[in-house]
């Protein structure tokens, strides 16, 4: 039985089986990593102890443990412990930028490296300097793009709430 006095449905468990080799798949991540994320998105409640996740996900507590950290590595869940509790309780946390996949710095990264490279082969003739030159811009593309992005799924997301289709 679980901790929280209630077991994981079977439609519960197969949810998170799906999102775990779909994580696996696309994004290389172990399998467990998308099925912790995907139980924390359909549980009840909302708030699992890492005793709660591995029981209902029949997994150790050290896999479970380990998919925290790589979840929380990308700001996809939160840890909290209410005051007198020996354990933290996780739970999904979409809010941040990195989690919703607005998170620029990577392609600013890449954009700096391009540039770097660029300086390296200052003196090079244009076409031995022609893919450092497209990277460059392509980064720069994407952070604009990205950045773009995020406020248009803003503008809709405050659409979709003021509307009732979303909870505020």
């Amino acid at each position: 039985m679980c901790y929280n006095g209630r077991m994981p449905r079977d439609e519960e468990i197969t949810y998170a089986d799906h999102l775990g080799r779909f994580y696996a798949r696309r994004y290389a991540y172990p399998p467990m990593v998308g099925r912790v994320l995907g139980y924390l998105l359909v549980c009840e409640p909302r708030d699992q102890t890492i005793a709660e996740l591995s029981e209902a996900l029949l997994a150790s507590r050290s896999a479970i443990t380990g998919a925290l950290s790589v979840l929380e590595r990308t700001d996809a869940v939160r840890r909290s412990r209410a005051a007198g509790e020996r354990m933290d309780r996780v739970r999904i946390d979409f809010s941040s930028a990195q989690a919703r996949g607005f998170d620029v710095s990577e392609y600013q990264e890449l954009g700096d490296l391009a540039r770097e490279g660029l300086e390296v082969l200052s003196d090079a003739p244009p076409e031995r300097r022609a893919e450092l030159l497209e990277l460059a811009a392509f980064a720069e593309f994407l952070v604009e793009s990205t950045q773009a992005l995020r406020q248009e799924w803003e503008a809709r997301r405050e659409a979709l709430r003021a509307s009732g289709e979303l909870p505020s």
